[in-house]
């Protein structure tokens, strides 16, 4: 019997998940335990594996696609079992017919069978009539947009013939008519966007009425009707339009195109007819625009100006050379990493009420201690460690701190666990130690380093990322002296770390040089008042000018 596999939630705080990559095909034999796929989470990418076997029958998320928890990502069952039962409910295949208007047609008169006089026949629409509306081809398509119309108003369609050329979220399609007659209205312009469902065009015998057809055809939503003097004109246009967008010509010859390579060519102003297509029957494609290399053109004066005469040599204007280039831009795709912690963070900054105290610490006797500590054997022990251990024991004094904020109660966490913000290619990730007021300096460096590893590896497990009550964010190391964090929610607070920085500082009355480090706490107000972020600091500067004090 045919199991279906939904995407799975892999961490406390996924919503959706992006397919990686995708370890069998359609068709494969899987075995209990065998890794289906690698899927990009929040926080990590994590190797999926079967707990079914059998026959992959069916894949729901390509490689790439992103989907919400939930959503059928794989069907595995027996080799040719007949699946269409599971697949009801799930996106139209990108090759369905669009819907035909008679199902429209009747739901559309129950709709409107209580305010029509008996008597009368409301949403009929003629015999020999089709309303084409906006076809869904992609299972993620909302809306699509028309690139190319390749018919006019007025024109004969054929079964089979293309009528436009459609740009949905995935790639530009050509939409052929399953219907043969005339085209009588066109809804959606060249250029214009329209949600899927809304009427694209009508397609029946000439001369039929397209306002009565429009107006029987609604489905709870406006459609423009033009007037018949537009409609005539429409055709006119359309062409005027398509003459200059699709028949480019070069020795009065048509130059054949793709809309994507059309957008792509009007985007870097390069003319159509000087690429040379690589496609069908010499249609230009888009690699043939973005490997096209315009030759080098001089221009030769073909006289001398008038200004530039031996009687005008005054007069004569310089010439500047200006640069010369291209201009491009790159569309990224956002990983999954990249999207959560745009919405975490703006989450957190638009609804915890942030404000700033920042104190600087004489690093001295710090950087002093931590010479010795490293010159014991197998002994590794950086500044972060040190900050690390010195918040951890400074929340034990202020539990204020170490809270979350409820709608209805605040949380007073009995427990310490430090989050440390990692730099990742992909974005950033808070590994958690935990327990960190019970851990040693070295165990507090060990620690930072191992999961540090895995963060920037993408091996880090969700569970190890999980449950911090307070975040430390050091950018310290590339050379920036202070700075603010966005509080990582759920938390109180976060504390950015700052380079540390050889001054003139007075001592005991007296201009010396000293070693200081600016900090910053970013609190809550609404957990954390003014008076406790600053004792909070006061302890944390304590510990950190004295760091014999954190060995006791």
């Amino acid at each position: 019997m045919a199991i279906v596999i939904n995407m799975p939630r892999l961490s406390d705080t996924m919503e959706e998940g992006t397919v990686a990559t995708w370890l069998k095909n359609v068709g494969d034999k899987i075995e209990e335990g065998d890794i289906l796929a690698e899927i990009e989470t929040d926080k990590a990418t994590m190797e999926f594996e079967s707990f079914n076997e059998g026959t992959l029958l069916h894949i729901g998320v390509a490689e790439g696609d992103t989907a919400p928890v939930d959503v059928l990502l794989a069907i595995i069952g027996d080799e040719g079992e007949d699946i269409s039962g599971l697949l009801n409910g799930s996106a139209a295949p990108a090759e369905e017919k669009p819907a035909s208007p008679a199902g429209r047609e009747e739901s559309v008169a129950m709709e409107t069978s209580e305010a029509a006089p008996a008597n009368t026949e409301p949403n009929a629409i003629p015999e020999g009539v089709e309303v084409i509306t906006m076809p869904r081809l992609s299972d993620t398509m909302e809306e699509g947009t028309v690139a190319t119309w390749l018919k006019n108003v007025g024109d004969t369609v054929e079964e089979g013939d293309i009528l436009a050329e459609i740009e949905t979220d995935k790639a530009t399609m050509e939409f052929e008519s399953f219907y043969a007659g005339t085209l009588l209205y066109i809804g959606i312009q060249e250029g214009e966007s329209s949600p899927v469902d809304e009427v694209l065009a009508v397609i029946g015998p000439a001369g039929t009425d397209v306002d009565a057809v429009l107006k029987g055809s609604a489905k709870g939503t406006t459609v423009s009707t033009p007037s018949s003097e537009k409609t005539e004109a429409q055709p006119a246009e359309t062409k005027k339009e398509t003459a200059v967008e699709n028949k480019i010509t070069n020795d009065g010859q048509r130059i054949f195109a793709s809309p994507l390579a059309k957008k792509i060519a009007k985007d870097k102003g390069i003319n159509l007819a000087d690429i040379t297509g690589s496609g069908d029957h010499g249609r230009i494609v888009k690699k043939d625009v973005e490997n096209y290399q315009p030759s080098a053109q001089t221009h030769t004066p073909t006289g001398t100006p008038k200004e530039a005469s031996p009687s005008n040599a005054i007069a004569a204007s310089p010439i500047i050379n200006l640069p010369v280039g291209q201009e491009g831009n790159e569309a990224v795709k956002n990983s999954q990493m990249r999207k959560v912690i745009a919405k975490r963070l703006s989450e957190s900054k638009f609804t915890a009420p942030h404000y700033y105290l920042n104190i600087e610490v004489d690093m001295s006797n710090a950087m002093a201690s931590r010479k010795k500590i490293n010159d014991l054997p197998d002994t590794k022990v950086s500044y972060n460690d040190m900050v690390v251990k010195a918040c951890a024991m400074a929340l034990k004094k202020h539990p204020q701190v170490n809270t979350t904020w409820g709608d209805t109660e605040m949380m007073y966490h009995q427990h310490i666990h430090i989050g440390v913000a990692v730099a990742v290619p992909d974005g950033l990730m808070v590994p958690v130690l935990k327990f960190a007021d019970q851990m040693t300096l070295t165990q507090i460096g060990a620690s930072v380093k191992d999961l540090a590893g895995k963060a920037r590896n993408k091996k880090i497990a969700p569970n190890e990322m999980e449950g911090s009550t307070f975040t430390v964010s050091n950018l310290g190391m590339f050379g920036i002296v202070d700075f603010t964090s966005i509080i990582n929610q759920p938390n109180s607070a976060i504390l950015s770390v700052g380079a540390i920085v050889e001054k003139p500082v007075v001592r005991n009355g007296e201009i010396v040089v000293g070693n200081t480090m600016k900090v910053t706490l970013a609190c809550d107000h609404r957990t954390v008042d003014g008076a406790t972020g600053a004792q909070f600091l006061q302890t944390l500067r304590a510990y950190l000018e004295n760091p014999v004090t954190m060995l006791a």
